[in-house]
């Protein structure tokens, strides 16, 4: 097809001009998120797909009169913002299949280790016959092992490539463990019975701050936007009265900022609420902030003419 061949070559331009370190990296963060696809591909898809939006923002901006310049910013940031949260979405996704799977993962490996298997072929025949992103890469650690690569390396490899702090805990306390040549089955086992404890608490908190956070979202995505947009078509209302002022003129550009502020704020709390971690709010508030101007600004440009009908 026309859009495949183009998105082909535009893939092959960008392996061949673009850094091949910029090109590693960014295909390492694909990985974590469990994307196996090419990372010259994606970006390929991501400049086509913004070329795009700019033609169609063009044509927007003749045929309905809307404002060129913010439909694109729209159009370049607008696919970029939607990568970025695919990414994210997916990344915690895996993170979350991962963690739910350690404690029974644990037990199985207590379980081997008590008849009498080594580690290192509990481990290879767990990764043969288990499923999901910690199977998998289990799969890789032992292929790693067997090329010559020191087990520990190998698995400090893993929970980095993971990014899971259970699981990087979890292998920490199993190698002293095995340095020290204690009870290694007896230690796993303990281990697993931790956190799987750990992840009820997690099931009790986010079932309990459910409804907390849909209110957040809500507001953050439709009440605030639809209000704050009402504010631009009563200035624009004012205006063709004849009756605009100072407060007509400034209203729109404040509640714009305050728009954005309320957004990025509510990013941060709903991480705060759920994880416990206002550091993650950055991926809520850069969604959240761009779903409710797009909003917003449907209000305040679309408002005045639906109410001209």
């Amino acid at each position: 097809m026309f859009i495949s061949d183009i998105i082909v070559k535009l893939s092959n331009g960008i392996e061949n001009n673009l850094n091949e370190t910029i090109l590693i990296s960014f295909q390492e963060y694909l990985l974590k998120a469990g994307i196996f696809t090419m990372a010259s591909n994606i970006i390929a898809t991501l400049i086509f797909t913004i070329f795009l939006f700019l033609i169609l923002s063009i044509f927007l901006s003749f045929i309905l009169s809307f404002d060129l310049v913010i439909l694109m910013i729209f159009s370049v940031f607008g696919p970029i913002i939607l990568l970025i949260g695919i990414v994210l979405i997916k990344s915690e996704k895996r993170l979350s299949q991962v963690e739910t799977s350690i404690p029974d993962f644990l037990r199985q490996l207590s379980s081997m280790l008590k008849v009498g298997l080594s580690l290192e072929s509990a481990l290879d025949d767990l990764s043969k016959n288990g499923k999901g992103p910690l199977y998998d890469e289990l799969k890789r650690v032992v292929i790693e092992i067997k090329f010559g690569k020191s087990f520990e390396e190998s698995i400090s490899d893993m929970c980095l490539r993971l990014n899971s702090k259970d699981l990087d805990r979890s292998f920490k306390i199993i190698l002293n463990a095995r340095k020290s040549g204690g009870g290694l089955a007896e230690v796993i086992a303990d281990i697993s019975d931790d956190l799987r404890a750990a992840l009820v608490l997690k099931r009790e908190r986010k079932s309990a701050v459910t409804m907390s956070i849909m209110f957040l979202i809500l507001a953050s995505l439709f009440a605030a936007p639809f209000a704050l947009g009402m504010i631009g078509i009563y200035s624009s209302f004012m205006v063709d009265l004849g009756k605009s002022g100072m407060i007509c003129e400034v209203a729109p550009l404040a509640a714009e900022l305050y728009l954005i502020i309320h957004s990025i704020c509510s990013g941060f709390l709903i991480a705060l609420i759920m994880y416990g971690d206002w550091k993650k709010g950055f991926k809520f508030s850069i969604p959240i902030t761009v779903i409710a101007f797009l909003i917003f600004y449907g209000v305040n440009t679309l408002g005045p003419n639906l109410l001209s009908l």
